[in-house]
């Protein structure tokens, strides 16, 4: 077990007083500190180094951990003036390790508010835990479709755009652009699977058309041999030749086995977004507008790197649970799903608008940026794009074709 805390500090300087018909200042007054602890529940998954497309990407060994303290110093900046103090334990448990016994201890001894950087499979097994049942569980890793509809839980608050959301986030930019005619190219896996599923239903809800589908499996071996971007600059273009004209390449290749070879090396010269190119995510390190900037540098200064998707899931997180605490004084979890739910929870999260939840499927509503490695390319939802409540909710599953009914 790992166990980290945030810097912070705390104490609040008494006002002067009135007293009688003087006025007399009062001595500095320490006022009373209240303590909130957060639980970053975490587990280490193996990764295969081999499948990174280049030597310059790297995988953080404190990836999502680094935006949970950020955010915790930022609460402590804060809190000291109102008379609050949070602190950040981080439980990890290790690769092959007994999460559901681990998530057992935990719950036994407080309060159930956990941030859970845990894949689908794991975050299941902990919500469904019958001590977690009353417990509030933020999700700030999985994009996964069936968690936000049929798998959905009531404990459970997903703080990432899931994969719909992506993938209508791009749709929405393509129809904008009048790229209509789309090449789906997907890997062998389950996730490229359901990843281009969602190609398709967000081509079906915006009138753009699917005008060739591939499935690719992709060596990359052969990118470690002598001759590796001569193989790629020969089975790329094969790969993406299709009987008819389209307008991009939309790809599905969660793995990154064949996707970042895309570009400038398929048949006809066209774009290429989906996992590779265009990407849609909650963040990347590209983006700047809203004062991220100065949230990039602040995470830069701190960690000594870039702010990825999931230290974003991490510091956004923590702000919530501190804004429940801080605004609405919440400190049991079921006080905090309540507030969570409410009209009267609004989250920053430097996109230009205050974040909140649906009320359905317990999904963070937001917008979605789009963006190649090194720039902000556009952020959906798209101008045009209307609905009756809320904009961001024309990306994903809306109400009205939810499999997920948590209730109002």
């Amino acid at each position: 077990m790992i166990v980290r805390r945030a810097p912070g500090g705390f104490g609040l300087l008494a006002l002067a007083v009135l007293a009688g018909v003087s006025l007399a200042l009062a001595a500095p007054v320490q006022a009373a500190v209240r303590s909130f602890s957060i639980t970053l529940l975490r587990k280490t998954y193996h990764f295969n180094k081999e499948v990174l497309p280049s030597l310059l990407e790297t995988h953080p060994a404190d990836l999502g951990v680094s935006g949970s303290e950020e955010a915790t110093s930022e609460l402590n900046t804060a809190g000291k003036f109102i008379g609050w103090h949070f602190t950040l334990n981080v439980i990890t448990v290790p690769e092959g390790g007994n999460l559901a016994a681990a998530a057992q201890r935990l719950l036994a001894r407080g309060p159930g508010i956990i941030i859970a950087d845990l894949k689908a499979n794991d975050l299941l097994t902990l919500a469904d835990l019958p001590a977690a049942r009353n417990a509030l569980i933020l999700d700030m890793r999985t994009i996964d479709d069936s968690l936000r509809q049929r798998q959905c839980r009531a404990n459970v608050f997903h703080i990432l755009p899931n994969q719909a959301m992506l993938t209508d986030a791009l749709a929405q930019y393509l129809v904008w652009k009048r790229w209509s005619r789309w090449f789906v190219i997907q890997g062998p896996t389950a996730g490229d699977a359901v990843y281009a599923a969602d190609i398709r239903r967000s081509a079906a809800r915006y009138g753009a058309r699917v005008v060739a589908e591939k499935t690719y499996s992709y060596n990359p071996g052969s990118r470690r041999s002598d001759t590796g971007y001569q193989q790629i600059q020969t089975q790329m273009p094969l790969a993406t030749e299709a009987s008819g004209d389209y307008d991009v390449i939309f790809v599905a290749d969660e793995t990154d086995l064949f996707g970042d070879y895309l570009p400038y090396n398929t048949y006809a010269a066209r774009p290429v977004v989906g996992t590779q190119g265009l990407v849609a995510s909650a963040w990347t390190p590209a983006y700047q507008e809203y004062a991220a900037l100065q949230m990039q540098q602040r995470f830069d200064l701190f960690a000594h790197r870039g702010m990825r998707e999931r230290d974003y899931g991490g510091w956004l997180a923590v702000r919530i649970i501190g804004n429940a605490v801080m605004r609405a004084g919440a400190t049991s979890p079921l006080a905090m799903r309540k507030y969570l739910r409410s009209k009267d929870f609004l989250v920053a999260g430097y996109k230009g608008q205050g974040l909140t939840f649906r009320r359905w499927d317990n999904q963070l509503r937001q917008p979605v940026l789009l963006s190649t490695p090194l720039m902000t390319v556009s952020m959906s939802p798209q101008h045009g794009f209307l609905h009756p409540g809320y904009t961001t909710d024309t990306l994903g599953f809306d109400e009205p074709e939810t499999k997920c009914h948590l209730g109002h």
